[in-house]
């Protein structure tokens, strides 16, 4: 198979991965994302324990189509934490309302991070989000509206994040390793999550629910010392990376970056590999946040199972998929430079595998009938072969347009940011009784909007550069 964009240079040095500033650079992110997503998932959690409840009891819609599975545990539950009346309609807006801050940032983002760097974009954003995490118990004590206002602040600050993140790989990762470095990086966020649904429970259960926000809170300021000290935008401005190193990263970059001054929004968006992400990605997330939000409350309505009983179980999927995202990344970018698999080849099986794997067992948790076994390895298996798209359209805005990788990826999250938003919404329309039938049809529509997704990316995607995103104002390529 033909290499569509692997650098022939590459091959004949490559600086040493140990100790290295971009693997330094590849931990540090990691942190920073495992921090991101423990601010992110920590309030579904506590909500719980933040609400009182004899105010939920009458929104409970669970089906008697399955035995009952759990028993309480009698152990004592620390209740020193305040408790609020909030209903059903209510907690959804204070979850929902973080992805409304999210969305306005991706693209403005990518934009300033494009043209100024990701460090202090990245650094500021997850800052912010941890300062306002630790004002959470002072909002909730104000009022609905204040916490709501709140979650919105912290979804700004968190909407930031990965476009600037994808510009700051632009400057950093060499094409032959983008996989493994953007892998690891990213790999955080599913870490963060595994950690923090059974801590997060633990914390409450012990605690109160007010320390879940003060632990993650501080734990994100301390990384923020540690990055700003340690990071740089590119390897020319960074204090110790060795020359061979510098030399080896920019040499591998030479031919791929553009010295335009404005972006080419009329070619962007006009490209087919642009539009290409954006329908996996969006579709991608759809399942995605039907796995995050739904599955639990699947197991608990229907299958009469309380999942937060059992912190490390909920934690079980996103640790399958952590490890599946480290791993596809050391294995793409040895197709692509030990067996010569071109870049586009690499983007498409792995996407494909990414999203058709998690369709089809998203489908059979729908037709176990009241096997919980089975429901938490079928979520598990989903969960897990997703980690496979980290290797591929994920990463695919580096591939096409290395200088504006973090717009490209402010584009497309715009567009995945949105199943976020409605997804849950739709699913609660479709399952009025909570009948195992009705939870069919809503696992079905994820699933089918998945395939969608991966046969459009499949049929458009590239794997190389596009002329838009490396020729200058004159017409000529760089």
């Amino acid at each position: 198979m033909a290499s569509d964009s692997n650098p022939a240079s590459e091959d004949t040095f490559q600086a040493p991965v140990c100790c290295s500033a971009r693997y330094n650079l590849a931990f540090l992110a990691f942190f920073g994302f495992f921090v991101l997503y423990s601010l992110r998932v920590n309030l579904s959690v506590a909500l719980v324990d933040m609400v009182d409840s004899n105010t939920t009891a009458a929104d409970n819609r669970t089906a008697n189509e399955c035995a009952e599975h759990s028993t309480p545990i009698k152990v004592l539950h620390n209740q020193t934490g305040k408790k609020y009346r909030w209903d059903a309609e209510t907690q959804g807006w204070i979850l929902g309302s973080f992805f409304y801050g999210y969305i306005i940032m991706q693209i403005p983002a990518g934009y300033v991070a494009s043209r100024s760097g990701g460090k202090l974009l990245l650094g500021f954003g997850i800052l912010g989000t941890s300062l306002f995490t630790l004002f959470t118990p002072l909002a909730a004590d104000f009022g609905v509206g204040a916490l709501i206002a709140l979650r919105a602040l912290e979804g700004l600050g968190e909407g930031v994040t990965f476009p600037a993140m994808h510009a700051m790989w632009s400057s950093w990762a060499p094409p032959l390793e983008r996989s493994k470095l953007l892998s690891i990086s990213y790999a955080g966020a599913q870490l963060g999550t595994v950690v923090s649904l059974p801590l997060s429970g633990i914390v409450c259960f012990y605690m109160n629910w007010t320390y879940v926000f003060y632990l993650f809170g501080i734990v994100g300021i301390i990384w923020f010392i540690l990055w700003i000290w340690l990071v740089s935008d590119t390897p020319e401005t960074h204090k110790t990376i060795s020359p061979y190193e510098k030399e080896y990263i920019l040499s591998s970059l030479r031919n791929q970056l553009s010295s335009q001054k404005s972006v080419p929004w009329v070619p962007m968006l006009k490209s087919q590999a642009l539009w290409a992400i954006v329908v996996a990605h969006f579709s991608y997330n759809w399942t995605f946040y039907t796995l995050l939000t739904l599955l639990p409350t699947y197991m608990k309505e229907v299958l009469r199972f309380n999942i937060q009983e059992n912190g490390f179980l909920s934690a079980v999927p996103y640790l399958g998929c952590w490890l599946c995202m480290i791993l596809s990344g050391q294995v793409a970018d040895n197709l692509r430079a030990k067996w010569n698999f071109s870049t586009l080849c690499v983007r498409r099986v792995f996407s494909l595998i990414g999203m058709i794997g998690p369709a089809v067992f998203l489908v059979a948790a729908g037709f176990i009938g009241c096997d919980y076994s089975l429901a938490v390895a079928f979520l598990t298996i989903s969960t897990t072969l997703g980690g496979f798209c980290s290797s591929g359209f994920s990463i695919n805005h580096l591939d096409i347009a290395p200088s504006y990788a973090g717009i490209l990826l402010g584009i497309t999250n715009t567009f995945a940011t949105i199943p976020g938003m409605i997804g849950p919404i739709i699913a609660r329309s479709l399952t009025p009784e909570n009948t195992i039938g009705e939870w069919q049809t809503v696992f079905c529509i994820a699933a089918a909007v998945n395939v969608f997704g991966a046969i459009f990316f499949t049929l458009f995607a590239k794997g190389e550069a596009q002329n838009w995103a490396v020729w200058d104002h004159g017409g000529h390529r760089n």
